[in-house]
């Protein structure tokens, strides 16, 4: 029986024959001759082995004669050839030249072989080949077994594997090793456990390569105590068997384990590889231990690991993860080689560190660094997969950068990756948080298979964008089409609901959601619930039933609650929420903009210092109030302070005619109470008309073409007055226009705004 190789964690076989290499030697060319081959090497004229660059196959093929019989060593290189080149057809080729000199007959060829077109993706005529063989011993089963689990078949492996053993052949720890990875492949923690006791028959459960392969099964099935007491049983643990612990451990939830490993694996004397460094660095990350994984990384470089793309590509990733921004930039430029997933960490990572920024201005940075880096990557010759695509979508969407996000999709097209769903879902969100509801229709409607993440994201998209008919009306097709739907597609219901003022309704889909679904309510849940009996004015209603939730309100339940208040009037309730809100974000500056503005406007003076004086306690400044812009790819932000701008008098006079024209449609600029300097209290501001998303959407009415839509991003949420404003505005120009405040979209449209006039406004 052939010798078989220890496996690697991967399960990857590789056959490598101990090739019979004959030293140049003079042969006569008639028909009795042994030709011999190696690579680098021709047969010349007289029969002399001549060196050569890189001979073709077809060359070497040519020179030989069909009765010319061929040594095995002649074929090994080219077939090797074959799988580095994936050719099948090339693989053909030779396989008629073995026929052709009867070499057919030479079962290490032929077993070879076997390997050869499994490797290259061709299984059929791999299973011909094995068929085909007189001799089946347990190299030519694992080889077969090998490429049906390569191939995405780990089903067929396991009858092979069952097939050899009623020819009585016997399993090696390589064949144990292919079936284990079968089962990974499979899920099935109940089939590896039956090869796990064939394992402890064969007494080979002591073995390194299938410990290191029965730790990597039971990690897959997420049975982490299986996959250590596999690595503890091993007698001689490699670096493969650390690394294989160490990541079984991240990959079931248990960091402060694989540290402990890493460290007995130095202590043990054992020097990382890239994958155990790659291993315990995706520990780092998840932990966010930005000091333990700079010293790792300090590590790998001293072990040679600096060029590693691995290594380097976990070290970009955990500098990201933990919002070093500056330092994986940093990083990233200085590296000499990138692959693609160097290219989508670093997009990914500006994506991520957008959700972290502490405002919407510095997101907008980093949002724009993103990209640029996207911009780079097409120009690198690079093409962009479908995790780019989705990442970049993502902060398109972020930007509300509608003009950007339409190119990205018309790459998609040209690129054949529209029809993936994770693609054509992001491109329903990116169209949806642009204010873009019928593209994002669109999108939804071409999409070939529709997941439960499809149709939730276009169900809150319709919940976002006010359209709650057809929310209800989405959610019973896919009820229909048999998606059962989950926490957040009910999300979407509910808000559809309550943006509707469907009081009724809304409580018998959460009585739905529970009973039939098993879903239980979490805080959005309540939010909606909230909001609906705000909307409808039941604003006692909404109190009692915060206090029937299990759990604490958030924030947003809070301004959900003094956003009814100061709607309907009922201020003491409003001061109540609005104490609250103060308690859960003591350092928030709109919380206590929201909570001075309120006592002002009662007159409540001795509450006013009482909060003035938390406000110089906390050390809370103003709220810092910008507004951009993205016209024909480049930003233009405003300030409600700063009239710096060069067409900051135009601005302001097209905002003093849009003021008077407002008026006659019934629009009422009131009194501003806003948060000032504390030698200016009781004073008030007529600043409200120059606020930033005002000075913003006049900018924009000037610089763009007759009704173009206008998308504002802002800093903070917006405040009440200017959301009246830029109603009548789109209703006075005619315009489109989009605002994204720190709270919500708001898309108004002759009029009226998506929010229904109730949104969370300061």
């Amino acid at each position: 029986m052939a010798s078989l190789p220890s496996v690697a964690v991967s399960g990857t076989l590789r056959l490598e024959p101990d090739i019979k290499i004959h030293p140049n030697t003079s042969v006569a060319a008639d028909k009795s001759t042994s030709i011999t081959y190696q690579k680098g090497q021709r047969i010349s004229h007289n029969g002399i082995a001549e060196p050569i660059g890189k001979l073709d196959s077809r060359e070497a093929l040519s020179m030989i004669k069909e009765s010319t019989n061929v040594e095995q060593s002649f074929y090994m290189p080219l077939l090797q050839g074959c799988i580095e080149k994936n050719s099948v057809a090339e693989t053909q080729i030779i396989h008629a030249h073995i026929i052709k000199t009867e070499t057919y007959k030479d079962y290490y060829v032929m077993t070879f072989l076997v390997n050869v077109y499994a490797k290259c993706r061709a299984m059929e005529d791999a299973r011909r080949v094995f068929d085909a063989l007189t001799l089946k011993n347990v190299v030519a089963w694992t080889s077969l077994m090998t490429g049906y689990v390569q191939n995405s078949l780990p089903e067929i492996a396991i009858q092979v594997f069952n097939e050899m053993l009623e020819a009585g052949a016997y399993p090696t720890n390589y064949t144990f090793a292919v079936v284990l990875n079968a089962s990974s492949s499979l899920q099935s923690i109940r089939l590896g456990k039956q090869f796990h006791a064939n394992i402890i028959k064969y007494q080979l459960d002591n073995d390194t390569s299938v410990g290191n392969s029965l730790s990597s099964f039971y990690s897959k099935c997420k049975s982490l105590k299986s996959a250590v007491e596999a690595f503890k049983r091993i007698k001689e643990k490699n670096v493969i068997s650390w690394s294989t612990v160490i990541s079984a451990c991240g990959e079931n939830g248990d960091e402060a384990m694989g540290f402990r490993f890493f460290t007995e694996m130095l202590c043990e004397d054992i020097e990382p590889n890239e994958f155990s460094l790659t291993s315990v660095l995706s520990l780092c990350a998840v932990m966010l231990s930005l000091d333990v994984g700079a010293q790792i990384h300090s590590l790998s470089i001293k072990l040679g690991y600096e060029s590693n793309l691995r290594v380097t590509n976990s070290v970009l990733y955990l500098y990201l993860k933990c919002g070093c921004i500056t330092e994986a930039r940093r990083l990233f430029d200085r590296m000499d080689s990138m692959s693609l997933v160097t290219w989508n960490t670093m997009i990914a990572g500006y994506a991520q560190t957008m959700d972290l920024a502490n405002d919407n201005l510095l997101a907008h940075c980093r949002g724009k660094e993103a990209l640029n880096t996207f911009l780079k990557l097409n120009r690198s010759g690079r093409k962009p997969d479908l995790f780019t695509f989705s990442s970049i979508l993502t902060v398109c969407s972020r930007l509300v950068a509608l003009e950007q996000g339409e190119q990205i999709h018309a790459q998609t097209i040209k690129t054949g990756f529209l029809s993936d769903v994770v693609v054509g879902t992001s491109l329903i969100n990116m169209y949806s948080r642009c204010g873009s509801i019928d593209k994002a229709s669109k999108a939804f409607v071409e999409m070939s298979i529709r997941t439960l993440i499809s149709w939730t994201s276009m169900i809150t998209s319709y919940a976002q964008h006010g359209r709650s008919q057809q929310v209800l009306q989405l959610f019973e097709d896919m009820r229909l089409s048999g998606v059962r739907p989950n926490q957040i597609t009910f999300v979407g219901v509910l808000a559809a609901c309550s943006h509707a003022g469907m009081v009724d309704e809304g409580l018998n889909y959460f009585k739905l959601m529970q009973k039939e679904y098993k879903i239980t309510p979490v805080m959005d849940h309540y939010a909606c619930l909230i909001d609906m009996f705000v909307r409808s004015g039941r604003i006692e209603e909404a109190f009692d039933f915060v206090k029937q939730m299990n759990f604490e309100p958030n924030e947003f339940i809070w301004s959900l609650l003094i956003t009814g208040c100061k709607t309907h009037g009922n201020k003491e309730l409003g001061f109540f929420a609005a104490e609250q809100l103060l308690k859960l974000k003591p350092k928030d500056t709109e919380t206590y903009a929201v909570l001075l503005n309120m006592y002002i406007s009662a007159e409540r003076w001795q509450d006013v210092s009482r909060v003035r004086k938390l406000m110089k306690e906390e050390k809370v400044g103003k709220l810092n109030d910008w507004s951009w812009i993205s016209i024909k790819d480049k930003v233009y932000s405003f300030k409600t302070s700063d009239n710096s701008h060069p067409r900051q008098a135009e601005m302001n006079k097209l905002l003093d005619e849009l003021l008077e024209k407002a008026k006659r449609f019934g629009y009422e600029s009131p009194e501003s109470f806003e948060e000032t300097d504390e030698e200016d209290e009781g004073k008030t501001s007529a600043s409200t008309v120059y606020h930033s998303e005002k000075l913003a959407i006049a900018f924009g009415l000037l610089s763009t073409s007759y009704a173009a839509p206008i998308r504002v991003v802002k800093s903070v949420t917006m405040c009440r007055d200017c959301h009246d404003f830029i109603e009548v505005v789109s209703l006075l120009t005619s315009r489109e226009i989009i605002v994204r405040d720190k709270k919500r979209l708001h898309r108004f449209v002759d009029g009226h705004c998506s929010c229904g006039d109730v949104g969370t406004l300061l």
